[in-house]
């Protein structure tokens, strides 16, 4: 993760929450005051977001110790310990909001994201993220998508063309959308993937007919169409579902073939992981 990024958002994220001060804590905590907490997992999922916490308990106080007991990516269980953190008890309890704020929605998005990947075992179908994501934690919600086995769409605007319905109507029609691409790219001596939205068969047929792109996104397409799809394309284009999939029905996306399989819903419905910070 972008060592920037993060030292940005903690930043933000405490001045956001602490203000001029945690007057509770200082109104009767000693400054000098020292103790310990551990974090306690409080119900079953994928543990998310250890090494970020570690990084707020540092940012607050660098020298604070700090004993790992479980990493990202782990399968836990009521009644877990992830880690337990000895210093400034002022320290402890201003970061333990923020802490279990990032903690419980990481590891509520890979514990989703590996729901997603289990049920798609046994496929060549990978599962990607999309930018239905929390203004200002996306970096932070991709990488609990990556912990939970899934993989990163782009991760914005900048890193990738993707020309979507809206794109294609204000351009003129497919043809002038991907040409135009082109010059902007070759104008610009960008190299980014180009990535185009279909909605029917008739605009696959237009996309096959003109080339020049990356990827194909098979938009609300049923699994029939989405079959057909496929094999039409044959291999020439990486080829993805998008668009009202659901637990139920993603593996008879993936048995169509498909390369990957996009879900808001990793991001955008998901419900926190339940967990504490609790004094030892």
């Amino acid at each position: 993760m972008n060592n920037e990024y993060l030292k940005t958002f903690i930043t933000n994220a405490l001045n956001e929450d602490v203000g001029d001060g945690d007057h509770s804590s200082q109104a009767c905590i000693p400054a000098e005051a020292e103790g310990k907490v551990q974090l306690l997992v409080k119900e079953t999922g994928v543990l998310a977001g250890v090494e970020v916490a570690f990084e707020v308990f540092r940012h607050l106080e660098p020298d604070i110790e700090i004993t790992p007991i479980l990493s990202d990516g782990t399968l836990v269980k009521p009644g877990d310990v992830a880690f337990t953190v000895k210093g400034k008890v002022l320290t402890l309890l201003k970061a333990e909001r923020l802490v279990l704020n990032i903690m419980q929605r990481m590891s509520g998005i890979a514990t989703q994201t590996r729901k997603y990947v289990k049920l798609l075992e046994g496929t060549n179908t990978k599962i990607l993220d999309t930018r239905k994501t929390t203004p200002g934690m996306r970096l932070l919600e991709k990488e609990a998508v990556r912990i939970g086995g899934g993989q990163n769409h782009r991760m914005g605007l900048y890193d990738m063309i993707m020309l979507k319905d809206n794109h294609v109507d204000f351009a003129g029609g497919i043809e002038k959308a991907i040409k135009t691409t082109h010059e902007y790219l070759k104008k610009l001596g960008k190299s980014l993937k180009i990535e185009i939205e279909v909605r029917n068969m008739d605009e696959l047929h237009q996309v096959l007919k003109v080339g020049g792109v990356d990827r194909i996104m098979l938009d609300n397409f049923d699994p029939q169409t989405t079959r057909e799809a496929v094999k039409l394309i044959d291999g020439k284009y990486e080829t993805e579902s998008s668009g009202g999939i659901t637990k139920e029905t993603i593996r008879s996306y993936a048995e169509c073939g498909v390369d990957y399989i996009s879900v808001g819903a990793l991001t955008h419905h998901i419900r926190s992981l339940d967990m504490s910070l609790k004094a030892i």
